[in-house]
C-alpha cells in the first residue's frame, strides 16, 4: 500500500527488484492517494489470483498502518506483513499471531522515527525481524522527492531501496517456506 498522498508509481523501483525475482508484485492504487481510505484493498487483489496460496501485504507509511490492519482483519488470507518506514495501529496488535513480520525502517527518517517503530514492538510477533537502514529516511522508500518534516538521507535513494528490496525478498522467502 502507497504512503499517504503519494502515488503508487513511486514505488515502483524497490518493487521492479521483487517480481524480477518471480513474485506477484500489485502496487494498489488508493483513493485521494490515501490508504485510509480503502485499508481493505487486498481483498481484492487476492481474490484476482485464486491461485496464489500464500500471500504477504506490504505497506509504506500510512499504507503500512492500513496493510497491518488488513492482515490483523483477514488473518485466514495473510501470511506476511512487510512495514516500510511504518508501525500498526494500536487497535492491530499481531502480537499474538501467527504471522511473518519485516518491520524495515531508516535511521534518518523525520515520520516514522526510530523510536516511534522500535515502540511498536509490543504490537508485533516476537519473531519479528528488525532491518534498521543506517542513513536511510522516510522518503526514499519510495521516488517521489523530498518530504516535509523528513531529514536528509545520508545513503542515496538507490542504496536505501535496494535495502527494502532485499529486506522484503527475505520475508517472502519466510513466507513461502512456511507454507
Amino acid at each position: 500500500y502507497p504512503g499517504g498522498l503519494v502515488a503508487p508509481e513511486a514505488y515502483a523501483p524497490p518493487l521492479r527488484t521483487v517480481a524480477a525475482a518471480g513474485y506477484k508484485v500489485v502496487i494498489v492504487p488508493m483513493p485521494l492517494n490515501l490508504a485510509v481510505l480503502n485499508a481493505s484493498a487486498a481483498a481484492g487483489v487476492i481474490a484476482a489470483y485464486p491461485e496464489i496460496a500464500r500471500w504477504a501485504v506490504a505497506g509504506h507509511s500510512l499504507g503500512g498502518a492500513m496493510a497491518a490492519r488488513f492482515a490483523h482483519d483477514n488473518p485466514d488470507k495473510v501470511q506476511g506483513l512487510a512495514l516500510w518506514a511504518a508501525y500498526p495501529e494500536g487497535s492491530a496488535d499481531l502480537s499474538g499471531r501467527a504471522l511473518a513480520v519485516t518491520s524495515i525502517y531508516g535511521t534518518l527518517d523525520g515520520l516514522a522515527t526510530v523510536e516511534q517503530v522500535e515502540g511498536a514492538r509490543p504490537l508485533l510477533p516476537p519473531d519479528t525481524v528488525w532491518v534498521k537502514i543506517e542513513g536511510g529516511n522516510h522518503a526514499q522508500f519510495g521516488s517521489y522527492g523530498d518530504q516535509a518534516r523528513d531529514s536528509a538521507a545520508a545513503i542515496s535513494r538507490e542504496a536505501q531501496q535496494a535495502q527494502v528490496a532485499a529486506a522484503t525478498l527475505d520475508l517472502l522467502a519466510r513466507v513461502e517456506a512456511a507454507g
